[in-house]
């Protein structure tokens, strides 16, 4: 049997009402299932979830809690799709395969700053050919 539904109090959080589906073995479902990131991305960039859940056709009695996906070490513009993902052995996917399930960027923060100190660097070299102009001419 699996859980379809549970319905609970809204004030007192206790259970009031449970929906169970009868299946038999070998029998396969649609889920659900979390999609949890792990590892650290390339320093200075970030990894944003696009997809929180992926559909899976599973049996009934081998439904996975999670799908992980690593992104150590990736760098700027790796994206994931749900086609990428490892899935857990007897799984089909049921998710449309080019769904980006991660996107791996640098911070829209870290490029302002990389921007500001570009600016910066190209007005030092500005200022310093004026002066080497300026100090050619007086000589």
């Amino acid at each position: 049997m699996l859980v379809k539904d549970v319905q609970r109090d809204p004030v007192r959080q206790i259970i009031e009402h449970i929906d169970l589906l009868v299946v038999k073995k070998g029998e396969k479902v649609q889920v659900d299932v979390p999609v949890v990131v792990t590892g650290e991305p390339f320093s200075g960039t970030i990894a944003t979830q696009d997809a929180s859940s992926i559909t899976l056709e599973v049996e009934a009695t081998h439904i996975p809690t999670n799908v992980e996906v690593d992104v150590e070490g990736l760098e700027d513009g790796a994206r994931i799709t749900a086609a990428d993902l490892t899935l857990p052995r007897g799984a089909a996917l049921i998710t449309d395969p080019e769904t980006l399930v991660v996107a791996v960027s640098v911070p829209a923060s870290t490029l302002a700053a990389a921007d500001e100190i570009e600016a910066a660097d190209e007005a030092t070299a500005a200022e310093q050919a004026d002066e080497a102009e300026g100090d050619e001419k007086s000589e």
